[in-house]
């Protein structure tokens, strides 16, 4: 069992779309994956409420309870875990830090986004977690601007995820549905990202990338 925190201290960079197609892509590939939804605001509850409760499953957790929600998850066989989290709170931020494995930290390649993450790769430091960048929402045609922001957040002691997630117009199709882009787009370049960043997630905490029969609606 893995668990992997998605943390970002600045809103809008693209926590829950990480979180669940991360999770999404486990159960693509015959794990059993869940999302921890810790934000207040309910994103990730309400995206599994729009498609009836399939998996992969989600569930709501103050940070208090953070530590035993996650515990009675893998008693029940969850091989997964991946913890959402609200912008601006320290406690819930620090909370998932502590049990995950892998910290993912999602950023739009600006400079707003860039200066706010560096709370973020703080924590991280501190609680010695092995942390990422994975860049979101950005060009899907710009190597250069990659490359540049990646050197400035290795500056900052988190180096950049190998697999970025540009925007695409995929996503905003696929979350009004209650579904991801490995269901409505499989074949799609959004898709094979995820997969990408699933794959390449799974080798940092020691997960085998295995793939069953199992087909994305």
């Amino acid at each position: 069992m893995a668990v992997v925190a998605v943390i970002s201290q600045k809103g809008g960079a693209g926590k829950t779309t990480l979180a669940l197609h991360l999770a999404a892509a486990a159960h693509e590939a015959g794990r059993v994956a869940l999302v921890v939804d810790t934000d207040p605001q309910a994103t990730a509850s309400q995206w599994a409420a729009w498609r009836q409760d399939r998996p992969p499953e989600v569930i709501d957790s103050p940070p208090p309870r953070l530590a035993a929600k996650v515990t009675q998850a893998a008693g029940q066989g969850a091989e997964l875990i991946v913890i959402d989290t609200p912008p601006h709170a320290d406690s819930a931020a620090r909370a998932a830090v502590e049990l995950a494995d892998l910290v993912l930290i999602p950023c739009r390649p600006s400079a707003f986004d860039l200066a706010a993450i560096q709370t973020t790769a703080k924590l991280v430091q501190l609680l010695k977690k092995p942390a990422f960048v994975v860049f979101t929402a950005g060009s899907p045609n710009a190597p250069r601007l990659y490359a540049e922001v990646g050197e400035l957040v290795t500056g900052y002691g988190t180096p950049p995820c190998p697999v970025a997630l540009p925007d695409r117009a995929a996503y905003r199709h696929a979350s009004a549905e209650g579904l991801s882009v490995l269901e409505t787009e499989p074949t799609g370049r959004a898709a094979e990202e995820i997969r990408q960043l699933y794959d390449w997630a799974c080798r940092q905490v020691g997960l085998s990338t295995r793939r069953t029969a199992r087909k994305a609606r």
